[in-house]
């Protein structure tokens, strides 16, 4: 039977693909020819498609200005990238048994997958399955989402989704559809890109649903295999390593100008050698203000990297952070007034190194109380003194770097603990355009490792490729050929710039293998945080403009016998720094939404005067004595006085 194209693929199960179907009749643009996404496709009566797969492209959004139950009126059309966080309304249509709600409603392992129903009648139990019978509603959602997310889980087969707008992420570039200040329901109505092969054709032909065709589905009594058939890098991932190497044409290539993927056209020939896993370091740009760029780098990266100093916001950073191969010496940025008497309150310029974590007896609320601190010395102008500070310290700490060593990528993952700041000191000349040469600051964040193919043009295999299974939108087919050579060309090195998106799905799906870090300790209830002295912003730039090369003797460790130098240090201290007594756990699945908040709460510190800094020296290597820190210390304290004496001064005036 006959039905609109439309129709066909809002009821189609996505595990009953491919599917063929032959056009019957409808109304076509341009004569017979449909251009959609720069393909052209006849879709002339009797033409025969075969369709490999299906998805949201676009919603068109009915408008309703009060709540869900008022009068839907204007439709607009709506991209999935539209700004704004919704919530589900849920749905009051019931679904007749489990059956129904399996082949209509998005299951899967994340919580996007894990929708939640009641049964309007007693649910009778039989060998601890459900039986049929009885309604089943959708219970209520507390949770919002983006439209993306929506259109992804939260649509059903053969139904619309009403939703509420909560509220907007950022401004819309373009014009906004919706009304100024909306605040009410939208009536979401997918509408879906399939993707299809046609008979004659090698390329991937993509048409919207909404197209005006009617179509039949003849998959059972046509011969299938007379199609191409398309892979994905997913499908040539999936077979076996025996398969390996292979052959194959491109039917769809990716975008890009940077090697391979411009070489990746359709039609071009490939010869794809074995699949394997492979090591990356993900990587972020280290600035202030957003979007911030992200790279996947491999061990194989030639270039070399010096050390820039990191930034820790508590005391409990400050312990993770501590290696046994070098002791971590920082200054303070923001100040503390300890609250026990037992321990040390930090004033902006203090240095101190870093020793261990242990235990120590304080006086609280008239009885003594064992916290956990961390063992600290602080560096005097001709001494060291011993100090314990508390581990929920809400202060700030800059790394005083002394190391000027070149380091290789596969040396810091050896010898250092991630995150791990550095910059670019020497480009990798085997790349012909070293994106990492060009950012100021890079801080290698973690390990992950991620699935790749090793290619090469089959008509001339000079040098051989990998390109990611997962990221990369590609299709191909087999072709019947046999390989000339089945050892691959030597491989280039290729730095993978991956988009925000991208960037948070390689987190999410790496941090399910690992065990979620210890949570900070809690600051006590009943102490109440004091004011804290901060450094302005012109002071600093001051002393760090007319101290070049003032020295301290320091004669008791070995780090302070040299003349140390501090790398690029930059000391901001800001009042409204926010902080969290729960610390949300990292290693948990965030959405988009979540992920964007914690961006915003773990922004540098240091604020847009470093940025603006890093802009007028991005490539200047030259270190800052690190005796600077002792004038910012004398600076202060001056600046303290004086304002004190004027103060007194004013009063007696009066």
């Amino acid at each position: 039977m006959a039905c609109t194209l439309e129709k066909f693929i809002h009821s189609l199960d996505p595990r009953a693909l491919p599917r063929v179907l032959q056009i019957q009749s409808g109304i076509y643009f341009q004569g017979s020819i449909y251009e959609m996404f720069g393909n052209e496709c006849c879709l002339s009566t009797g033409e025969v498609i075969k369709v490999t797969g299906f998805k949201i492209n676009k919603l068109i959004a009915s408008i309703c200005e009060n709540n869900e139950d008022s009068q839907f009126s204007a439709k607009v059309e709506l991209p999935l990238n539209f700004p704004g966080l919704y919530k589900v309304v849920a749905d009051k249509t019931p679904y007749i048994s489990i059956e129904e709600i399996t082949r209509k409603v998005a299951i899967g392992s994340t919580r996007f997958g894990h929708p939640c129903f009641y049964s309007s009648e007693d649910i009778k139990l039989a060998n601890l399955t459900i039986k049929q019978e009885g309604t089943f509603y959708e219970c209520e959602d507390d949770q919002i989402y983006t439209l993306k997310e929506i259109a992804e889980w939260k649509i059903p087969r053969c139904r619309n989704r009403i939703v509420k707008l909560s509220n907007t992420l950022h401004s819309w570039d373009s014009s906004n559809p919706l009304p100024d200040n909306f605040d009410g329901c939208l009536i979401l109505t997918p509408v879906y890109e399939v993707q299809a092969v046609m008979k004659f054709r090698k390329d991937i032909v993509h048409i919207l649903s909404d197209l005006d065709v009617e179509v039949k589905d003849i998959t059972d009594c046509y011969d299938i295999s007379s199609f191409l058939q398309p892979l994905s890098l997913e499908d040539v991932f999936e077979r076996t390593t025996k398969e390996f190497p292979m052959v194959a044409e491109v039917m769809e290539g990716p975008l890009g100008r940077q090697k391979p993927y411009n070489l990746l056209h359709i039609g071009k020939e490939i010869v794809i050698y074995k699949k394997y896993q492979a090591t990356r370091v993900l990587a972020s740009e280290i600035r202030s203000d957003s979007p911030k760029r992200h790279f996947l780098i491999p061990m194989t990266y030639k270039g070399k990297f010096k050390r820039r100093p990191r930034e820790f916001p508590t005391a409990y950073d400050l312990e993770i952070a501590r290696s046994e191969r070098e002791q971590l010496h920082v200054v303070a940025t923001k100040a503390f007034d300890s609250p026990h008497a037992e321990l040390f309150s930090v004033s902006v310029g203090d240095q101190f190194l870093v020793q261990q974590r242990q235990t120590s007896e304080v006086l609280y609320e008239g009885r003594k109380k064992v916290i956990d601190v961390l063992a600290c010395e602080q560096i005097l102008s001709d001494t060291y003194k011993e100090v314990l500070l508390p581990m929920y310290m809400e202060g700030g700490f800059v790394e005083v770097i002394h190391d000027k060593k070149q380091y290789q990528l596969s040396e810091i993952c050896k010898e250092f603990r991630l995150p791990f700041n550095v910059k670019v000191s020497v480009r990798d000349l085997s790349i012909k355009e070293d994106v990492l040469a060009a950012v100021p600051g890079l801080q290698l964040e973690e390990e992950i490792t991620d699935s790749y193919l090793l290619i090469s043009s089959a008509s001339s295999p000079v040098e051989s490729w990998e390109i990611p299974v997962y990221r990369l939108n590609m299709s191909v087919h087999l072709l019947s050929k046999d390989v000339q050579a089945v050892l691959p060309p030597m491989t280039k090195t290729t730095v993978e710039e991956i988009s925000e998106e991208e960037y948070y799905m390689v987190r999410r799906f790496e941090n399910q293998t690992l065990h979620p870090p210890p949570r900070p300790p809690k600051k006590p209830a009943a102490l109440a945080p004091k004011p804290v002295s901060t450094v302005s912003k012109q002071v600093i730039s001051d002393v760090l403009q007319a101290t070049k090369n003032f020295c301290v003797d320091t004669t008791k460790k070995s780090c302070a016998n040299q003349a140390a130098d501090v790398s690029e240090l930059q000391v901001s201290c800001q009042n409204d720094l926010v902080h969290h007594d729960n610390v949300k756990d990292m290693t948990e699945k965030p959405t988009l939404v979540e992920a964007a908040v914690i961006k915003g709460l773990t922004n540098n510190p240091l604020g847009k005067w470093e940025s603006e800094k890093e802009q007028e020296e991005e490539h200047n290597y030259e270190y800052v004595d690190e005796n600077v820190i002792e004038n910012i210390r004398k600076v202060f304290q001056d600046t303290t006085t004086r304002n004190k004496d004027i103060l007194s001064e004013d009063r007696r005036d009066i």
